[in-house]
């Protein structure tokens, strides 16, 4: 979902980096000239911050950080967007989000979006972390990868389909539109090639 669904440039990701490590600095007292380098090293690492926080033994409350993280973004940024709404109901496959975030920012930003059924359900943090249960660090398989809104070159090896806005995904890939008579329970495999698609 994230910097999917909208784009890169509503400067949510970088708010969402800032509050991360203004929680690292604040809740958990981190040095500051390291906090900036360990940010990205924990999520190069374990696939976000706070899943690399938890294996080095940072203990603090899931939902207090998410709270802080993503309670504190700039959601008035992100506008009903009619056409990318307009794709997604055209799609005829079963549609689920996917964040590593809380259920409370998914809900946020797809209602910003104007968004909220036009998705099946909800993958998220409290979905593969049920309470009482070790922090999981989700690795999304590299030839499931569509990067959109991006620099594609940078990330060319491990994405399959590199979008400059996803309002371009029906020109990259037409096949989801396809066989609409289909059962809507069949996944789209798609081969490991990288598409730009400018728009």
């Amino acid at each position: 979902m994230d910097d999917t669904l909208y784009p890169m440039s509503s400067g949510l990701n970088l708010a969402c980096r800032k509050n991360i490590e203004d929680y690292m600095l604040q809740h958990l007292h981190m040095d500051e000239t390291e906090v900036p380098r360990m940010c990205l090293e924990l999520y190069r690492e374990y696939g976000t911050t706070m899943a690399g926080l938890k294996a080095l033994g940072y203990e603090f409350d899931n939902d207090e950080f998410h709270a802080y993280v993503h309670g504190r973004l700039p959601y008035e940024v992100l506008k009903p967007d009619p056409v990318l709404r307009n794709l997604l109901i055209s799609m005829p496959q079963r549609k689920i989000i996917f964040t590593n975030a809380d259920k409370a920012h998914a809900s946020q930003v797809l209602s910003r979006l104007g968004l909220e059924d036009c998705f099946e359900g909800i993958i998220c943090f409290e979905t593969l972390n049920p309470p009482h249960e070790p922090v999981d660090c989700l690795d999304v398989p590299e030839d499931n990868a569509v990067l959109t809104g991006g620099t594609p070159e940078a990330e060319a090896n491990s994405i399959d389909h590199a979008l400059s806005s996803i309002h371009n995904i029906k020109e990259a890939l037409p096949e989801i539109w396809e066989g609409e008579g289909e059962q809507i329970g069949q996944v789209i495999q798609s081969s490991a090639v990288a598409t730009v698609v400018l728009a």
